[in-house]
């Protein structure tokens, strides 16, 4: 019988680059909607290989429903020795902020000072003894969504803040760097895949890379090395946190040089106009990696 592969998504267009190459490499594959899952709990038929695309900031586009449900539906798989990409461990952090802090630090990278709150009236004490400007942002989030600068205990105490499905915020210092940019390390089954440097124009926070999340900050992106302490945390960062896909993103601290991690992101959408900006399709190498899972997946089961 042939391997099966199943897509477990929710964006509507953020996949269009995926399905379009996994059909060109004629791989045959399923589309799961995350915003509109149904599963047996008795089942006992499953794909071979199982691809998690499920985003953090599905909340942001009505679908938060499904946040918690993926969780449980990784773990679900996992039990049933379902093979996965970017299963359950790795979307816990995924869509936990606070976890990424934790993780980042336990392979010894510097992050932001920050405090978790799970309550607007707690603000002002999270952010006593930080140094404005300060971030507030959700704990469970995505492409920049429920992101507010602010630059006084006034502005905290005056601001509406977004604070995401599971009600949990962070209060985080704000990093100075000399660019204004920061930089993002894509990694793929255990190797950097490349490094582009993001420069933002505005005070939006949405670095997005699809084609589809370009917003008003206009982010640029251009090819870079990343510094290779960055490059061995990224890896770090993807193998403890058991991510087969993820972009990790530092900023450069122009007090120290040191970079400063901030973000992790198991979903990973690829830049767009790839080939222009970093010289390859890396769409095109995700399938290649992809059918190799596959392959080794249905050997095993049959």
């Amino acid at each position: 019988m042939p391997a099966r592969l199943a897509i477990l998504y929710e964006h509507p267009e953020w996949f269009r680059p995926l399905f379009a190459e996994l059909s060109k490499q004629g791989v045959p594959y399923e589309e799961w909607r995350a915003d509109e899952l149904v599963f047996d709990l008795d089942e006992q038929e499953f794909p071979d290989l199982v691809l998690n695309r499920m985003s953090p900031s599905a909340a942001f586009r009505g679908h938060g429903h499904g946040q918690f449900a993926v969780r449980d539906f990784l773990t679900h798989l996992e039990a049933r020795r379902v093979a996965l990409v970017n299963g359950a461990q790795a979307y816990e952090y995924e869509v936990s902020k606070i976890r990424q802090h934790d993780l980042f630090r336990r392979c010894g990278a510097r992050t932001p000072r920050t405090r978790a709150v799970n309550h607007p009236s707690v603000l002002r004490k999270a952010a006593e003894g930080l140094t404005y400007p300060l971030l507030v942002k959700p704990n469970c989030g995505g492409a920049g969504g429920g992101i507010r600068r602010v630059d006084s205990e006034r502005d905290l105490a005056t601001g509406e803040f977004t604070f995401g499905c599971d009600h949990t915020a962070l209060v985080q210092e704000f990093i100075p760097t000399r660019d204004g940019c920061c930089y993002r390390i894509e990694v793929l089954d255990g190797e950097v895949l490349y490094c582009v440097r993001i420069q933002r124009e505005g005070q939006g926070f949405n670095l997005c890379p699809a084609d589809v999340c370009q917003s008003a900050a206009k982010p640029v992106f251009t090819r870079c090395e990343p510094l290779p302490e960055a490059a061995v945390t990224a890896l770090a960062v993807a193998r403890l946190g058991k991510m087969d896909v993820c972009g990790v993103e530092y900023m450069v601290d122009h007090r120290s040089g040191d970079p400063i991690f901030y973000d992790l992101n198991a979903l990973s959408n690829f830049v767009v106009n790839a080939e222009a900006v970093v010289g390859f399709n890396p769409t095109k190498r995700f399938v290649e990696y992809l059918t190799r899972r596959l392959y080794s997946a249905g050997r095993a089961r049959y």
